[in-house]
Formats: C-alpha cells, structure tokens, sequence
C-alpha cells in the first residue's frame, strides 16, 4: 500500500472511530447506578483567560420524595448529539477510556466573559455544578469550551473514585416544602422543570403557590410546549426568604432572600441572576430536575436564562400591572435555558461586547450567518425564497429608534410605547416573505451580519408572539432527547 493510501485509509478509520465513540449507545444499567454525582467547581478568568478548579463532589440526592427517581435524566440518551452550549461536560469510564456521558451547557461565568468589565482585566469566580449518573467505577470528568471557531477543547480534567471518602454524603436541607405540580410519569423520560421562588417570605408563599400555577398553565398554553405536555413533569419547592422582593442595585435595594437574585447582572438593568450556585444546587435537590426555573417576587419587568442552568422571570400578581409583559418573559427565558436558542433581536441594549465572533457561525440553531448564499437552516427554506431574504429593515429601524428615545417617566409613555410598538408589528405583517422561513438580517444583538429564520418569534420581539417553525423544531429536538 503507498504511503498516499496509508494516509487515507488511517484517515477514515479514525474518523470510523471517533465516530463510533459518540454514536454507539450507552447501556446505563452497566455504567451507572440510579442517582445523581454532583461536581461543584469554581470559574475563574478574564476575556481570555480561565481557570477550573475543583470544589467538592456529591452523591445525589441528601434528601428524596416518596417514589422520586435519583438520576432525572435520559438512561438511553447518555451521550450528547444537540451540539448546543458554549461548555460541554464528558465521562469516560476510566478502565475502557469509552465516553459514556456528555451534555452540553452555558454558564454565568461564559457570559461575563463577553463583557466590558472582563476585557477591562478584572478578575471574577463564579461557582458552577456539572451533574451526571452516579458511575459504579472510577471515571474521568472532563469540561471542554468552545473556542472562537466553536471548535471545543478540553479546559478541565479530574478522576474520580465514586466509592471515595472525599464524595460527600451529606444532607444538604430538610423542612423545605417541595411539591408535584404536573406529574405525568417516571422522570427519566420526561422533561423535569423545577419552580423555585425567590424573594417570598413564609407569610407569602401563597402568592408563589398563585404564580406556580399561573406560569405552568402558561408555558403549556404555547407551542411546541401544548403539543408535547406529556413528555414534562413540572415541581415546585417552596424555600421561604427572609426579606420580600430581590436586589435592585441601581436603587440601592438590597434584600436577604435564599437564592439572591438580583437585577442589574452584567451591569444590565433587567438581567436577573443570580450567583448562588451551591444554594440553588443543595436545594433543588430535594427533587428530580433537567430545568430549574426561578419565579422572582417582584413586579419589576426583569428575567433571564442561561442554556442548561436555570431561567428567571419576574411575577406580576397584584392586579395592577400589566401581565401580558411577564408571560412573554417566562416562555422567552425558557426558550434559552431549554432549547439553546439565541436573542433575535438586535435594537436594545445589552451588556455584552463581541458575544459572536465575526464570520462564524453560532451554536445556537436561530442565530446564523449567510455563507455562499446558504444558511444552517436551509433544509426548512422553500425553493424560490432568495437568502439573505429582503425586508424593509431600515424602517423598522427607525421606528425601533423613536421608541428608545420615548420619556419612560411620562404619563402616556406606555400609549405611546404602545403605539409604536404596534406600527412595528404591522410592517414585519406586511413584508412579501411574512410568514415564510428565510434568512432576515439583525439578530443576535447584531444589526449586520447575523440573520433570523423568520420575521418575528418569540424570541424577535417583546410580543406573545409563537416560536417561529424553526425554533419550535429546535425545541421539539430537545424534547425528544430528553423523553424518547
């Protein structure tokens, strides 16, 4: 055989497999025992700088309900096949080296990175969980990040002995009151959301109950959602604070609640975060969950949501605010922290400063770029659509423009605001390509170069607009790993 051949065939039998690796399927029961090992670490850097350092890891859970499963997540879908998230987390079983757990995810730590304060040089640490099965024997866990061709690499490595002294046992809470809210099977094959209040003091606790089931009725109200409600189960703990209402630093408010969330995150005004990790970890433990969902005591128009951590959204509940705002929030957030969808808009104001490099491609399944007249999403644009898909985007623009110089502290702020608004609305209604996928420039915080798969979503504008066809299938594909 020439050397040319030789190349060749090493060539495919490589990718033959490396292939394999990843598509060959997992047997949980040989691997894993029906729990969760939790490992707690810290993030430390700068832009371009960062730091792993191991905390401490956990047998999981410290506490359990009747009946609840310990391990919440897929037993067949071990190995990540959705190539979403900035991180990715992988277990291989240390004896045969073969990859038997993998998930993708993003962190408070990857989005600071994106800011001014980070590129400036100062340094932050932020504590983060990465949760699998409980393995039977000696694994290495590994956490990779993508670089700027979103190609990942390894950042993290440690092994761990699941029989060692140094994997705690401990229970973590007890007397906090946790509840199934939607219950329609085992949770390996469902969807499992966990509703956490923050800023409810005990005397309070009703109003979250109201909340709870507002925003589920809600979430399963909307598509793909409605469609797919069998393959979720939803639960709610009810961790009482000891102040009501949660930090506003740009008001100097500051309140002591379990989980500290707090407005202002990133230095932007109604990011809500929070960066109690270990809280949220210990607590949310108490039962089975993929998401964790935080419902703020406040009225305050405010929320956020990190792909694979957890979503906020803010509650209105005292009659006297307008609710449509909050419900808009509480779907949209999910479809970040669930289905790893991107911001399509592009006109407001964020914190973040090159959040996607130039000329590639984002992760995320709604965000793209147009190269060689194609787009990721290709396969769902009807022939004869042209891509980039024109739209009158400079008027739009301007009509955007006129809204953010609007008097917020005026009495007919929000008539006006309004109005706008609906003008907005109606010229996305009335462009050729409305209601067809294509590829419509501004999204992803970026006026230029980033394009959205349709004209508006509920992830475009502030609206209760549905998810467009796109994200919805994006969403539907993270259902099916999860429950299928």
């Amino acid at each position: 055989m020439s050397r040319k051949k030789l190349a060749i065939f090493v060539i495919v039998l490589n990718s033959i497999l490396i292939f394999s690796s990843f598509s060959f399927a997992v047997d949980f029961d040989t691997f894993f025992k029906d729990k969760t090992m939790r490992v707690d670490y810290y993030h430390t850097g700068i832009k371009d700088v960062e730091y792993v350092s191991l905390d401490a890891i956990y047998e999981e859970p410290a506490c359990s309900l009747p009946g609840r499963q310990l391990w919440a997540g897929s037993k067949v879908n071990l190995v990540d096949t959705l190539n979403l998230g900035k991180y990715l987390v992988k277990v291989f079983d240390s004896k045969t080296n073969q990859l038997i757990y993998s998930r993708g995810f993003c962190s408070v730590f990857g989005e600071w990175q994106t800011t001014p304060e980070a590129a400036s040089g100062v340094y932050r640490t932020f504590h983060e969980s990465v949760l699998f099965p409980y393995p039977k024997r000696e694994v290495q866990v590994v956490i990779a990040n993508r670089d700027k061709k979103n190609n990942f690499y390894d950042i993290f490595s440690t092994v761990i002995d699941p029989e060692s002294r140094f994997v705690s046992r401990e229970v973590h809470v007890d007397n906090i009151q946790a509840k199934k809210v939607m219950y329609n099977g085992d949770p390996s094959t469902k969807v499992d959301i966990v509703l956490l209040g923050d800023g409810y003091q005990a005397s309070e606790m009703s109003k979250f109950r109201d909340r709870v089931q507002h925003y589920t009725k809600l979430l399963f109200d909307a598509e793909p959602f409605k469609s797919r409600k069998k393959d979720f189960n939803v639960w709610a703990i009810e961790a009482p604070s000891i102040d009501s209402g949660i930090d506003e630093p740009r008001k100097n408010i500051w309140k002591n609640t379990v989980f500290g969330c707090s407005y202002n995150s990133m230095d932007s005004p109604r990011y809500v975060l929070t960066y109690e990790n270990k809280t949220i970890r210990d607590i949310a433990s108490l039962v089975p969950y993929d998401q964790v969902y935080f419902i703020v005591n406040t009225n305050r128009y405010g929320g956020g949501g990190i792909f694979n951590l957890y979503s906020t959204c803010y509650a209105v509940d005292d009659g006297k605010h307008s609710s449509w705002w909050n419900d808009y929030v509480f779907v949209h957030e999910f479809g970040h922290a669930f289905g790893g969808l991107g911001d399509e808009y592009y006109t407001s104001d964020v914190a973040y400063s090159e959040f996607y490099p130039q000329g590639v491609d984002p992760w995320e399944p709604n965000v793209a770029i147009v190269k060689d007249g194609a787009v990721k999403w290709a396969d769902m644009v009807k022939k004869g659509i042209p891509v980039p898909t024109p739209w009158q985007k400079s008027l739009y623009d301007s009509l955007s423009m006129s809204r953010s110089h609007l008097d917020r502290s005026a009495s007919d702020y929000q008539d006006k605001q309004k109005q706008i608004a609906d003008q907005m609305q109606q010229l996305l209604r009335d462009q050729k390509y409305w209601n067809h996928v294509g590829a419509f420039e501004g999204s992803g915080y970026a006026s230029e170069g980033l394009y959205r798969p349709f004209l508006d979503c509920r992830m475009f504008s502030k609206s209760l607009t549905p998810f467009c066809p796109v994200c919805r299938k994006s969403i539907e594909t993270v259902i099916d790993f999860y429950s299928r």
